[in-house]
């Protein structure tokens, strides 16, 4: 029996992703891991913070009748007290543990926040470009995700949202620090956008809510700080994880926090509540809650992430390679160079023979450009200097 249709329809799309991927590993085998430089996947390759082993250890050894039992759905009352003084600090507003619900990853809170607000045919805005599951999450409950323009240096155009809005907008989605280009939006473009949602509230009479996804909230650099979201908006929510803090992706932690002022919050709260038992996560890890509510102050050390963004800058301004210099995050989006073909898949191809794997930039809704993940080993880094300015180069001279 063949699969679901618009699942065969998002496994051809995605057919890049998979080659590449596949690719790389053919590619390490061949010439060597050493010789591959792979910055295609955004998997955080530091150790998680020291405290984490020391915590971990501590919990695992506890055997307490019922700690890896079920819970709540939403999560340990104790860990989302915890989680709500964190996202208070972040956030300037003043919640409790009734406004948190634990989540699988940032993902999975995702999912159970669009699984709760969406009805057929309800409308997301996102400004371009954005993370590529975007589009299925939205799709997973009948909703259309809408595009909107963005800048030239990617901040928010809020024109353009303004006039995506329509009586069918139920949230506008943004990501901050961003991925793919690093971008952070400033607390003025949080306000014009917070005045736009509520001028085309009076327009449309909707209240669309404004979800913002931060898993690189703590990312930023050059003492760039993330502005809050909830403090800003009333109909706003919130969805991060500690796969990027804490460097833990593989653990599928995250939470979900609606702001103080939400309208129905209890009705929303039970959603979430609801979503994530009906969409199958049931709760998030037990294990992984208790740790991360003894954490809420521990981070990685983002100081490798900024020697590593001045070294790959280096070898871009080297090769003459055009790029949205990062403010938060791990990647580098860059401008395909001028050369006999402008078209991301093309020069993402162009790389991989010189032993390079980037995304292309159409995945992002950004033809033209190519995104680089540097997390990964700074020597790995170094080494593909060579490689970049070889490709660059012939790229320019073919054109």
């Amino acid at each position: 029996m063949p699969v679901a249709d618009a699942i065969q329809q998002a496994l051809n799309s995605q057919q890049a992703i998979r080659r590449m991927f596949e690719e790389g590993a053919r590619m390490k085998n061949q010439h060597g891991a050493e010789n591959v430089f792979d910055f295609s996947i955004g998997n955080p390759d530091l150790p998680p913070p020291g405290q984490f082993y020391q915590v971990l250890q501590k919990l695992a050894q506890e055997e307490k009748r019922g700690i890896h039992g079920y819970m709540p759905n939403a999560g340990f009352a104790s860990v989302r007290e915890a989680v709500a003084k964190k996202v208070s600090q972040e956030q300037g507003v003043q919640i409790d543990g009734a406004h948190i619900v634990m989540s699988c990853g940032a993902a999975g809170a995702l999912n159970v926040v669009f699984k709760s607000i969406l009805n057929p045919g309800g409308e997301v805005i996102v400004p371009k470009p954005y993370f590529m599951d975007y589009r299925p999450y939205i799709a997973n409950y009948g909703g259309r995700i809408i595009e909107a323009d963005s800048q030239a240096d990617f901040s928010l155009d809020i024109n353009a949202i303004k006039a995506a809005l329509s009586p069918k907008t139920q949230a506008v989605l943004i990501n901050s620090p961003h991925n793919p280009t690093g971008r952070v939006y400033p607390a003025a473009s949080i306000a014009a956008l917070a005045q736009a949602l509520q001028e085309g509230e009076r327009k449309y009479g909707c209240t669309p809510y404004l979800i913002s996804d931060e898993p690189y909230r703590e990312i930023v650099f050059d003492g760039i700080e993330v502005p809050p979201v909830l403090s800003s908006y009333a109909q706003s929510i919130v969805v991060n994880s500690y796969s990027k803090s804490l460097s833990l992706p593989g653990e599928r932690i995250g939470y979900i926090a609606a702001g103080p002022s939400v309208s129905s919050k209890q009705e929303l709260i039970d959603a979430f509540i609801y979503a994530t038992r009906i969409l199958g996560f049931v709760n998030a890890p037990a294990l992984m809650q208790r740790v991360a509510a003894e954490l809420t102050g521990a981070k990685a050390d983002i100081a490798v992430y900024a020697r590593r963004r001045a070294l790959f800058t280096a070898i871009l301004d080297e090769a003459g390679i055009r790029y949205a210099r990062p403010e938060g995050a791990f990647f580098l989006f860059c401008q395909v160079p001028k050369g006999a073909d402008t078209n991301d898949y093309a020069f993402a191809e162009h790389l991989r023979k010189n032993l390079i794997l980037g995304v292309p930039g159409s995945l992002f809704a950004m033809p033209g450009w190519i995104r680089f993940a540097y997390c990964a080993d700074e020597k790995t880094i170094a080494a593909s200097r060579p490689a970049f300015i070889k490709a660059a180069a012939d790229w320019k001279q073919a054109g």
